[in-house]
Formats: structure tokens, C-alpha cells, sequence
């Protein structure tokens, strides 16, 4: 995901959080400096999102989620990602590691200059309890969507606010206890963008016309992934899947976060388009041969859409854009293992991603 931040609706002591009204200074993000969120779906995003190219695994996921039998979700709470995936150096810098790579600072104490409100002097963070209940709520056809969720301890530095993207959902915490309403409401949006990559990914071009139209954002000079939050598509679906689907707790005012927008309820058609979309193909799968790889390998895709592909680094950064070319049956990148400037990528990890938005795929080069 580029980068994207939800800049919370703030009326006098109170603000709407996916819906739910609770004080501003006991709220999730209070404590933060930028009370915003982020949707992974870029450079960003890439290494993240590798996480779920496994079955059953990025972040806020369940194993076996209840009721989807063929959806496969993997929670890690709080205790666990401290545990398996954080490490301190030796410098007393703590530190979040993803499968796949992706390193992120973390924010260990409130009374760090980040945090603008310490709240009650710690990090609260999310119940997996109420995640599962949160998830078990859910009216909407699961089966075959995978993602991972991981329960952060501390918030990240480079982002303190909860994220999602393929596959994946970090859960942020915040500097004062969550109630079940925020908690149910939060993660039910972001499971909103996990359904919305692997069931309308960018490129379904005709879905999103369908979409569009329905809700009444075809004007893409308002509506675009470069508009103010509340007027990005993603973020409309993601609002619209949490009150459509989602349980009471996730729905507890009956508000969605753009207010110039009819609820979805009221919108004829929309929910019964958003539940068919659990009929449509998943989101097809990139694949390189050879992998792992010493030298020049070849990336391919099922399908006629033919649009550049970008790799990545360990960090997100892009390094070189390959050019598709069809073929029968799909598209095909070729890649001689050099990046934009025509040096020899080292081996190690990278990250290929088409630039419509799909699922990203991790590639190791061998020496």
C-alpha cells in the first residue's frame, strides 16, 4: 500500500473510531502524536505482505477462524510476538521481525517523544480474545481467505497507528485499555481490507467499475487512493465490509467513517455484491522460475493484464521495474538479476510485486 493515514473525526471531547464514539483522551491513538492509520499496499507494504503467501500463517490472523472451515487465519498475540518476533540490541533498541524480513523499530515507553499523551504510562494492547470473537461475528462468507495478525506490544516508530495489507493486519496499541467496541470495530475494518485484496484486488478492473457505481464514487477526482482518508475507495470498502458483516460491538453507533456517504444499508444492491464477491477467483498468483535462483529467472502470471513489476528490498525500497510482456496463457517479466542501475543484485531476499496491486511475491537469490 502507498502509505495511507485515517485522520480520526474529532468532535469536542469525542471522536468516532470505526464507528464507535469514545473519549479522545482514553482512546486508542490518543496517545500518539499522529492519531492516524495505514493500509498496506506499497512499497511499504511489500515485505509485510509476503507473510501470507503461506497458507495459514500477516498479522491479525486466526488458525481455523470460526464457521470458514477453508479460511485460514493465524492470530499471534501480544506475549507470542514479543517473544518470537522481537529482539532488543545492543544499543536497548527493541525491534519487530516479520517472516520474510520486514524490521521495524518499536516505541518500548510512553514517555517517548513520539507519544504527544502517555495515557496512564503504558501500552495496552489488543485481546486475542476479542479478536477471535470479533471474527466469529463476522457474517460474510470466509472460506479460502488466509491472513496473518499479529497483536503488537509496542507501537512502531515508523507507524504507531494499526495497519493491514495482503494478507496481513498489525494491531497497534494503544496508551489507555480498548474497550470490545473499539477493538471489534478496528479489526474488523482491517479484516474488510484482507477480504477486498484477495476478492476485488485492484486489478479487477469491471469489479471496481460494479463497485464504484453502486456506492456513488465514481468521480475519481474525489475518490482516489490519493484523497483524504475517508474518501479513498479502499478505505470505503474496508468501512463498508465492518458494518454490512461485522458483529454489534464492530457496528455500535451505526456510523461509517466518511459521514457524506449513505450508510450501506441503505445503498440497494451493495451488500448483496460485496457477499457475491466471496464467489469470485482469488486473487491469481505470481510465480518466478527458478526460486530460489543463482541467475536471470522469469516471473509469470495467469491472465491478460499486463502491467510493469516491481522489486523490492528487505526494506521496501524499489530497485528496479521490469517490463511484462504476454504470452499464452498469462504474462511473463523477464530478470537478469540487476537492478535499475545495471549491478548485480547480492543474494539474499527480494520482493516482486505487479503494479496492479497484487499479492507480492518473495524471491530468495542464491550466491
Amino acid at each position: 500500500m502507498e502509505p495511507t493515514a485515517i485522520i480520526r473525526h474529532l468532535v469536542g471531547c469525542f471522536r468516532t473510531v470505526r464507528g464507535v464514539a469514545t473519549p479522545a483522551c482514553a482512546s486508542h491513538a490518543a496517545g500518539f502524536r499522529a492519531p492516524v492509520r495505514r493500509t498496506l499496499h506499497g512499497p511499504a507494504g511489500v515485505a509485510l505482505a509476503v507473510l501470507l503467501l503461506t497458507p495459514a500463517a500477516r498479522a491479525n490472523e486466526l488458525a481455523g477462524a470460526p464457521g470458514a472451515a477453508d479460511a485460514g487465519f493465524v492470530i499471534h498475540g501480544a506475549a507470542e510476538t514479543l517473544r518470537d518476533y522481537c529482539a532488543t540490541d545492543e544499543n536497548g533498541v527493541t525491534w519487530l521481525t516479520l517472516p520474510g524480513g520486514a524490521r521495524y523499530e518499536l516505541i518500548t515507553s510512553t514517555s517517548d517523544p513520539a507519544i504527544a499523551n502517555p495515557g496512564d504510562g503504558a501500552f495496552h494492547s489488543y485481546d486475542v480474545a476479542e479478536i477471535q470473537a470479533a471474527l466469529a461475528a463476522v457474517r460474510f462468507p470466509l472460506q479460502g481467505i488466509t491472513a496473518r495478525i499479529f497483536v503488537l506490544p509496542y507501537p512502531r516508530r515508523s507507524g504507531l497507528e494499526s495497519a493491514a495489507g495482503p494478507g496481513l493486519v498489525l494491531l497497534s496499541p494503544g496508551v489507555r485499555p480498548l474497550t470490545p467496541e473499539h477493538q471489534h470495530a478496528e479489526f474488523t475494518h482491517e479484516l474488510g481490507h484482507v477480504v477486498q485484496y484477495q476478492r476485488l484486488p485492484d486489478r479487477d478492473v469491471r469489479g471496481w467499475e460494479a463497485y464504484r457505481r453502486l456506492r456513488g464514487i465514481g468521480d475519481a477526482t474525489v475518490y482516489n487512493a490519493a484523497a483524504r482518508h475517508a474518501d479513498r475507495p479502499h478505505e470505503i470498502f474496508a468501512e463498508d465490509f465492518r458494518a454490512l458483516f461485522g458483529g454489534g460491538l464492530a457496528n455500535t453507533t451505526g456510523t461509517i467513517e466518511n459521514p457524506d456517504l449513505p450508510a450501506p444499508a441503505q445503498v440497494p444492491g451493495l451488500a448483496d455484491f460485496m457477499r457475491g464477491l466471496a464467489e469470485a477467483p482469488l486473487a491469481l498468483a505470481l510465480a518466478a522460475t527458478p526460486n530460489p535462483a543463482r541467475g536471470a529467472l522469469t516471473f509469470s502470471r495467469p491472465g491478460a493484464v499486463a502491467v510493469p513489476l516491481d522489486l523490492f528490498d528487505l526494506a521496501g525500497r524499489r530497485f528496479v521495474s521490469l517490463a511484462p510482456r504476454l504470452v499464452p496463457g498469462g504474462v511473463q517479466w523477464g530478470w537478469d538479476r540487476r537492478d535499475a542501475a545495471g549491478a548485480r543484485v547480492s543474494a539474499g531476499v527480494v520482493f516482486a510485486r505487479p503494479r496492479d496491486g497484487g499479492a507480492p511475491l518473495r524471491v530468495t537469490l542464491l550466491p
